[in-house]
Formats: C-alpha cells, structure tokens, sequence
C-alpha cells in the first residue's frame, strides 16, 4: 500500500495529538502534566517507543513480502505506487460519491438537445454535498426565525453583557489565586515573620541606599516617625512603591522590577519601622498621617442642670 505521509512525518504527528490531548484533557495547573505527573511521561515514553516499533515492523513486513512476489506482481505494485493521487481508486470514488458525475462513455443520458455552434450541454446533477449544505441552511434559518424572532431570545447585546459579566467574574475568581496581581486596593498588612524577614531582605537590596539601612532616611524621607509625605497605612506606602513618588524629584516606581506580592512585604516591613527611633534619623517631613478608617472612640460627659432645663448628653468625638 503506498503511504502518502512518511513514517518521519507520521509519528511525530501521531505523538503530538496524543500528547495535546492529554494535555488539554488532564488538569496539571501550570505545569505540563507529563512534568506534573511522572505517569504521564512514563506513558508518553512507551507511547513513543511503541510508535517507532510499529513503523520498524510494518516496514520490515513491507520488504520481506515485497520480496516473495513474483516478477509481475512486483511490476504491477511499481505501477500502483507511482499512480498520481488524483488517479488512486480512492480518489475516483470519493469524488464520484461527491459529484455524481458520469462517467464520459454515459454523458449521453444527460446529453440536452442544446446546441451552440457545436457545443452541447450536459444534465448533470447537482453535487450531494452542496444540495445537502443547502437543505442544512434552509433548516438552520427557520429554527433561528422561530428562536429570536417568535419567542424572542436573547439578542446580541445581551449575550454581550452575558459574556463580559462571566469573563469578569472568571478574571476576578483568577485574581483571588494570583498573588503578582496584588493592586491598592487588595493589599493588607503583613505580620507573620517569614514575609517581614523576607520584606526585610528585598529593603535591604534596593532602599538603603537613599533610606539607610535602619530607615533612618538619608536622600529618602525617615520612615520611622509618623510623617508622610504620600500617606501612610499599607495601601498608601504599597501605592507609593508600586508607581513611585513625586514626579522628578521623589523615588522612582519598583513595579518593573519587583513583583506586586514582593512590594507587598517591602511595605510591610517599612511599616514595622514606625516608633523605632533610630540614632541620627533625618527631621521629620510631611504630615502626620492618621487612618481614617480606623475606629473612632466615643466619650460621653454627663451635666446637670437646673430643673428648668433637660439634662443634657454631650458625646465628644476624639
């Protein structure tokens, strides 16, 4: 039989779907599955091994039975392996059963009585595949006309909005998992001493040259004392981090080169500074920075009056 794909081209291709498939169809997170899960890679090896098998043995057959035929045989097998595609028997009838063409020695039953100065007109039938493409459409538009037009479902802008609110609800449920997407408005104050030692180290690889290494403050402001210049509080100093300070003269923004989770322990560390009063620290600049969030306390002071007037409550807000 002539193969029309080569066993070089063949099994590489063979591996590939197989390999795609398992991919697409087993759920390895991040990482391939054959890296996942050495079962996988174990298989993918037999897999390909049996491949190549199959090939040296099919090929093997091929030869020993190409040397038991006879002369003639071997002759007629040349003819048939050099026959054009497009002349195969396959071929023929695959397109016969497409077309419904006739043979040239039966034209003459579509033969029409036209003549045009010697050329005739052939009857022939219309090519299955397009008559039934044809009936497919005709169906298709009547279940579309009764759908949206009768029982009026959903219109395009509706299935927009439809598809942008699951694209949003699937990007912000990507978020909750993805820490490098860490933005100002996510981003809480870390504690645990694994992620301050950590906030600890990247300070000291990239702030200490303008804020010392006890945060003192040196070309930088003093992140020790309560003033800010951009605001305090994790969000503010992750912000400040993340795009940078005042444009042209206040620190450049690290999000190019630190990710958003590492900022995140950066601030958090610079935040464990405050009250540490280290020697020689540089004046205080800016504001004094108070959250607003925070809960407020309540003092209620009592006074008595004459018995003319009410007693009255005054609630002092601190």
């Amino acid at each position: 039989m002539k193969k029309l794909i080569p066993s070089y081209v063949r099994v590489p291709l063979i591996f590939a779907l197989v390999m795609g498939a398992m991919e697409y169809f087993i759920d390895s997170g991040d990482k391939p599955a054959f890296i996942e899960y050495p079962m996988v890679a174990l298989f993918l090896g037999v897999f390909l091994f049996l491949l190549v098998a199959i090939e040296i043995v099919v090929s093997a057959v091929d030869k020993v039975t190409y040397h038991m035929l006879s002369e003639e045989q071997k002759k007629q097998l040349e003819e048939a392996q050099s026959l054009p595609f497009t002349e195969s028997a396959f071929y023929q009838s695959l397109s016969k059963k497409l077309t419904r063409s006739k043979e040239i020695e039966e034209e003459h039953d579509i033969l029409l009585d036209h003549d045009y100065d010697g050329i005739k007109e052939l009857d022939n039938v219309l090519p299955p595949w397009w008559v039934n493409l044809f009936y497919l459409t005709i169906i298709f538009a009547i279940i579309y006309l009764v759908r949206f037009h009768i029982y009026n479902d959903y219109d395009q802008a509706t299935e927009f909005e439809t598809e942008m609110a699951i694209a949003k609800a699937e990007v912000e449920k990507y978020k909750l998992t993805a820490p490098d997407l860490m933005d100002k408005d996510k981003v809480t104050l870390l504690t645990d001493a694994t992620a301050l030692a950590e906030g600890k180290k990247l300070y000291e690889t990239n702030c200490v040259a303008c804020h010392k290494p006890d945060g003192g403050g040196s070309i930088g402001p003093n992140l020790t004392d309560e003033h800010w210049i951009l605001g305090g509080g994790i969000k503010n100093v992750f912000n400040t981090l993340m795009e940078g300070g005042r444009e042209g003269k206040g620190m450049v923004s690290w999000k190019a080169t630190i990710k958003p989770s590492d900022l995140q322990k950066v601030a958090s560390y610079v935040l464990s500074l405050q009250g540490t009063n280290p020697p020689d620290a540089k004046p205080a600049e800016g504001d004094i920075w108070v959250d607003e969030n925070a809960p407020k306390a309540e003092t209620i002071k009592d006074s008595t009056v004459t018995d003319s007037t009410k007693t009255v409550a005054e609630v002092a807000i601190k």
